[in-house]
């Protein structure tokens, strides 16, 4: 499991690679971790990000949330705030995000990670999350709380993954991986 920086560096490092972008991001997470505050939200360009990939008991759907913000389908998952155990930051982000208590972690190590652009709002300017993800196991027929990070929650099958996040390649990647598990 990765609870320190120590941690997440060797699992980056070890880390199997699946498509070509993900060489470039191995490469950026690396340079980013030796920064005092790579888990801290005001370090610029880009910090340290934790998410929930979060599936149902048949691994044919995932639980998504509307990022109220970012108005995008999206995993659950946020800021570090300094916070260098990336596993607990995902999942203190799942919990809140949906209102789910019961989770099982599918795989100790990272199951996927990205680094992508937040656009410009008026009190911060763009960044980049370096995002780190794990997957979790998680049963469908547990209530869901909408938060005010977002506008709804919702299982998605994981063939409709492409079309509900407008092609995104990160979910894309993720929805793929799941399936070979």
């Amino acid at each position: 499991m990765v609870t320190s920086r120590q941690e997440l560096i060797s699992s980056i490092e070890s880390y199997t690679i699946t498509e070509a972008l993900e060489i470039e991001f191995k490469s950026k997470f690396l340079q980013l971790l030796h920064h005092p505050r790579a888990y801290f939200r005001d370090n610029l360009p880009g910090h340290i990000t934790g998410s929930a990939w979060i599936v149902d008991e048949s691994r044919k759907f995932v639980l998504l949330t509307h990022h109220a913000k970012l108005n995008k389908w999206l995993q659950p998952g946020g800021h570090a705030d300094g916070d260098e155990n990336i596993y607990n930051v995902a999942l203190r982000e799942a919990e809140e995000e949906t209102g789910l208590a019961d989770f099982k972690l599918l795989q100790h190590s990272i199951f996927d990670f990205d680094v992508h652009t937040i656009p410009a709002r008026p009190d911060f300017p763009q960044h980049l999350h370096y995002d780190v993800r794990f997957i979790f196991k998680a049963s469908r027929d547990q209530a869901l709380t909408i938060t005010e990070e977002s506008h709804d929650l919702q299982w998605v099958a994981l063939a409709d993954i492409a079309q509900r996040t407008e092609h995104n390649q990160s979910m894309i990647r993720m929805a793929e991986k799941t399936k070979l598990l």
